[in-house]
Parts: C-alpha cells; sequence; structure tokens
C-alpha cells in the first residue's frame, strides 16, 4: 500500500483532473443529461466529494454529518438499463454555488481525517475518482460543442497503416484476480485463482474504423461515434468532427462487436483469453503488464490523459506483448464475451458493499485494458471494468479471435473425422480456421504471425 504521502499526493492529482474536466462544461451544460440514462453532469460535480465525505469520514471514522442531505443526494450513481432515463427536471437539483461550498468543506474536512483513516477507504477514494475522471470525459464526449470549451489538443501521432494479422496464442494457464494481500483491488478482483487456456489466433489490432467500415457497408450497424455527411463518414471525437481515420480503432457497444465477429466467422476473447494474450508468455511466465513489469513511463500506449481521442492501432509498439499484440492497454477498452460474475470468495467491502454486486448478471461484460483516459493506476493487471452490452456511450472497442480447438472438433467430426488425432489433424484445423478468417483482415493468412517457439511453418 503506498504511503500516507504518496496518497496524499495522488489525491491531489486525481482532483486536480476532474477539476479541470468539470470546468471544460459550460455553465448550462451542468444540468443537461448527455447521456440519457444517466444523471445530469451536476449531480457528478458533488458526487466525487460526497464518495470521499461518507466513505472516509462519515462511514470509516464515524464524523457527523453537515449536509445530511446533499450526503444522500450525491451519494450513488445509477446504472438504468439503455433507454430508461430518469424523469428528473434541472429545477431538481442544487446550484453549482451551493453544490462548490459543500466540496470545499469536504476536501477541508477529508484532508484533516487521511492522517487517521484506513489505508484502503482511501485507495479507495483515490481509484473510484479516477474512474469518474474517466466517466466524466465520455460524458463530456456527448456533449454538443455548444456545451464544452475544448482544450489545448495534443497532435495524434503520425504512424504506419496496419497489416491485419491474427496471432497464434500457445496454450498456457492465466491467473485472474489477485490475492488478498498484493495491494489495494476492488471486491470483485479478489479469488486469485488459474485458468487453463487452450491455443487460439487473435487479431494484432484493435478493430480499426476502416474494418469496421465494410461491414458496414455490408448491412452491419452503424458505430454511435459515426456520422454520414454527403456519403462520406465522420468521427465525432471529443471536441470536433474530423474525417473518419481508417486506423484508429472503432469503439462500439458489445452487442455492435458480437454483430462483427459472427459476420466474420470469428469470436471475441474471453476475460482468460485476453489475459493470456495480454501478460502471458511463450514461456508460461505472466508479467504485470502487456509490455513486462514495470509500470509505463508514458511509451506503451495511450492512457493516462496522454491524448482525449484514440490514436492508431500501429502507435506505441514499445507496449506489444509478449507474442506481438498490440495495445492490449489503453487506447479503448476491449469487450470480452465473458459475463460479469464474481470469483470464488467473493467477499464486499463493508462500506461499499454494491460496487460490484448489484452488476453481476448476464448483462454486464466485462471490458478489460483501457482508454485513452484511464489513469496508470488502474491498468493493474486484475483490475476489472464493465458495462451493459447495449451501452453505446463508452470508449471501448474489440478484437476478433478464432478458437482453434472449437474448429479441431468440428473439423473432426466432418471432413477430418476419419483422420487420426495427430498434429497433422490440429495443423490442418488451423489452417481451416485461419483460412475462414483470412479474408476478414486486410492482408491475408500468408501474414499471420506465428510464435517463434513454434515447428509449424
Amino acid at each position: 500500500m503506498p504511503s500516507l504521502l504518496e496518497m496524499r499526493k495522488e489525491l491531489s492529482a486525481a482532483r486536480a483532473c476532474t477539476d479541470h474536466i468539470f470546468s471544460l462544461f459550460t455553465p448550462e451544460a451542468l444540468y443537461e443529461r448527455p447521456i440519457p440514462e444517466r444523471h445530469r453532469v451536476i449531480f457528478y460535480v458533488g458526487h466525487l466529494e460526497a464518495f470521499d465525505w461518507n466513505q472516509i469520514c462519515r462511514w470509516s471514522l464515524g464524523h457527523s454529518s453537515f449536509h445530511r442531505t446533499f450526503d444522500s443526494l450525491f451519494e450513488a450513481g445509477i446504472d438504468p438499463e439503455v433507454g430508461s432515463c430518469p424523469k428528473d427536471t434541472p429545477a431538481d437539483w442544487p446550484s453549482p454555488e451551493e453544490v462548490q461550498e459543500y466540496n470545499a468543506q469536504v476536501r477541508e474536512k477529508v484532508d484533516l481525517a487521511l492522517e487517521e483513516a484506513p489505508d484502503p477507504i482511501v485507495q479507495m477514494a483515490i481509484e473510484h475518482r479516477w474512474m469518474h475522471a474517466e466517466t466524466t470525459a465520455y460524458i463530456l464526449h456527448h456533449v454538443s460543442s455548444a456545451g464544452k470549451q475544448p482544450p489545448t489538443l495534443p497532435q495524434s501521432p503520425v504512424c504506419p497503416s496496419p497489416k491485419h494479422s491474427m496471432i497464434d496464442i500457445s496454450s498456457g494457464k492465466v491467473t485472474l484476480g489477485q490475492k488478498g494481500h498484493d495491494g489495494f483491488g476492488w471486491d470483485n478482483e479478489f479469488g486469485e485463482h488459474q485458468e487453463e487456456v487452450t491455443d487460439f489466433a487473435i487479431s494484432q489490432y484493435k478493430v480499426t474504423n476502416g474494418q469496421y467500415r465494410q461491414f458496414v457497408e455490408a448491412g452491419g450497424p452503424v458505430s454511435p461515434f459515426w456520422v454520414k455527411r454527403n456519403h462520406h463518414w465522420f468521427l465525432l471525437t471529443m471536441f470536433q468532427e474530423i474525417p473518419l481515420p481508417e486506423d484508429w480503432p472503432v469503439y462500439v457497444s458489445l452487442k455492435e462487436a458480437r454483430a462483427y465477429v459472427e459476420w466474420a466467422g470469428l469470436s471475441l476473447p474471453t476475460e482468460a483469453q485476453y489475459h493470456r494474450a495480454a501478460y502471458g508468455t511463450p514461456a508460461g511466465e505472466e508479467r504485470a503488464y502487456p509490455w513486462g513489469n514495470e509500470a509505463s513511463h508514458g511509451i506503451h500506449g495511450n492512457f493516462n490523459f496522454h491524448h482525449w481521442d484514440p490514436v492508431p492501432v500501429t502507435a506505441h509498439p514499445q507496449g506489444d506483448s509478449a507474442f506481438g499484440v498490440s495495445q492490449l492497454v489503453g487506447n479503448g477498452w476491449e469487450w470480452t464475451s465473458t459475463p460479469f460474475h464474481p470469483f470464488d470468495g467473493f467477499k464486499p467491502y463493508a462500506t461499499y458493499p454494491e460496487y460490484s454486486s448489484r452488476f453481476f448478471d448476464d448483462d454486464h461484460f466485462i471490458v478489460k485494458g483501457g482508454s485513452p483516459t484511464t489513469a496508470s493506476c488502474l491498468l493493474r493487471r486484475s483490475f476489472r471494468n464493465w458495462f451493459r452490452q447495449g451501452y453505446p456511450y463508452a470508449h471501448a472497442g474489440f478484437r476478433c479471435v478464432k478458437n482453434f480447438s472449437r474448429m479441431f472438433k468440428k473439423a473432426s467430426s466432418g471432413v477430418l473425422g476419419s483422420l487420426s488425432c495427430s498434429r497433422t489433424v490440429v495443423r490442418s484445423a488451423r489452417q481451416i480456421a485461419c483460412g475462414l478468417a483470412g479474408d476478414l483482415f486486410e492482408h491475408p493468412v500468408r501474414n499471420f504471425v506465428r510464435p517463434f517457439w513454434s515447428s509449424e511453418r
């Protein structure tokens, strides 16, 4: 666990970040609801301080409330089904001046209480704020241009065009979750265990706008971040509308990602397959991050607010995994086919019992990796994020998987059924699998990257 001084610095940095994001909304936009299913923006202005006050001072240290109405009003967010919208009006919410006065008092009291507060609760408050920095960023994305004030924007890096390929990932064990003494984690991260993953192939890059455009032209659903004008596609970035960048990752809901992979004859990765491709190695060891065991210093990916928007999928090759898979962390969360369920031995935090448990169902699914606005502290291997499968607002993309074991079973029961179960059969099944996938990428099967240890050529 970090020292008290380190946590004070991290809390200060997180506050500065969220203060900056809120300053980009116009005063009128604070009372808008850019995402119909979510609260109005003014809720989030008060929620971050109310969370810190309630968690640290009231529920952990037993301090008396100085504003019970706001403590309750700003206590918890909402996550209704897509299309189910709240009924409140702007008049139901306090003025910005009232909220800011409450926030100032909370910060003063929280700062005085940090020395006696339990370290895990302080860390919870810090990470919660960083999560909401990202949430507020994608809410800001959906505000009209008149409702936000763009900051100075960094230039997107110039990168080579991707040569799309699938990369073979050998079978191996993956470690999901973390042990209780490994440091801070949210309740859904605990219950460390291992799973065996059979070999599969995964796309080297996230699916790009260019690839997804071909799907749209074949009749697929349009990305919620796209708009068509005079027969040309444009992308709605955080602060402007630009011609569709073909080499950026596409952002879609899980339902749209599923439609694409089904059209392509492929699959979405499971949470365990993502872990194998991201943190596994050919030799069987596992890493803390795709690029190694040291935290990033800014060269490994598009995260931690280096950019507001995506960058080309070929950017940051220093962040590639041991298998050569790119951008498994940053540049957009990655949908998996794994529903958000607890690991064995799940225990909620006493002061935050519903953080995960109210979302354990078959409508919320795991996303892994991170987006341009994901803080570095949330990039740990065990961190699990989730969204509803039809949620179209998050900065989330996907990549494709070909499951060799599934293809082998199909092949062995059909054309290959009369052959012995030998390495030749496995190789043939792989060739069939790759052949079905090949024409769905801009470069065919001959560009598949095979691990250096493989005897197959």
